[in-house]
């Protein structure tokens, strides 16, 4: 959390952050912040959409519709803030909706059945994995995430929430060092790319 805040508060743009977090988890109060009176805390909810429209709903009281609003995974530290910033600049050059951070698929991609088998190979071509930061305005997004839930949808990140609403958010290519931490072995590649971007 320190890394990807401190990170993220690099950026002359941010004028604050809204951290989701558990009711239970309270280690959040011993971490340093380089910016601390920038950062708030509310709480999170049961899947990452809950939390976002919680932190959104926040965002409300304090800032206007019409302000751009970052949503990132806390479990994401090694997000570097000049590709942050060339999404915001994409973003504004092609006076787009929203967007996203992502990189293009280099790999192979195989779909299988429930079994594991192999169905068939996926044409990678126009293929991105998805990353963030993700960038709309907070009322539209707001309102996308919340027709979502309404409708059932299954929001896997706030840019299917904005297509289920009917936009086209853009894909801003990002380095592949912006990796989530997911499982334990994670966390020691975060640590060699973290190490590796200070002294570059």
């Amino acid at each position: 959390m320190e890394h990807s805040i401190n990170r993220l508060l690099q950026l002359q743009q941010i004028a604050g952050l809204v951290v989701a977090i558990s009711e239970e988890d309270h280690h959040h109060k011993a971490l340093h912040f380089s910016y601390s009176d920038k950062v708030h805390f509310t709480l999170g909810g049961e899947e990452r959409c809950h939390s976002v429209l919680h932190g959104l709903q926040y965002l409300s009281a304090i800032a206007d519709a019409n302000d751009w609003v970052l949503v990132h995974d806390v479990a994401r530290p090694c997000v570097r803030p000049d590709d942050v910033a060339k999404l915001l600049e994409q973003v504004s050059q092609f006076d787009a909706c929203g967007g996203i951070l992502a990189t293009p698929v280099r790999d192979t991609m195989k779909r299988s059945d429930h079994l594991n088998n192999i169905v068939d190979t996926v044409e990678r071509d126009r293929l991105w994995h998805a990353l963030t930061p993700q960038v709309f305005r907070l009322g539209q997004l707001k309102t996308a995430l919340q027709q979502a839930l309404d409708d059932g949808f299954m929001v896997t990140d706030e840019a299917s929430a904005m297509e289920h609403a009917g936009e086209k958010p853009i894909l801003v290519e990002g380095h592949g060092d912006n990796l989530k931490i997911t499982h334990p072995q994670d966390l020691e590649l975060a640590a060699l790319f973290i190490t590796q971007q200070e002294e570059s």
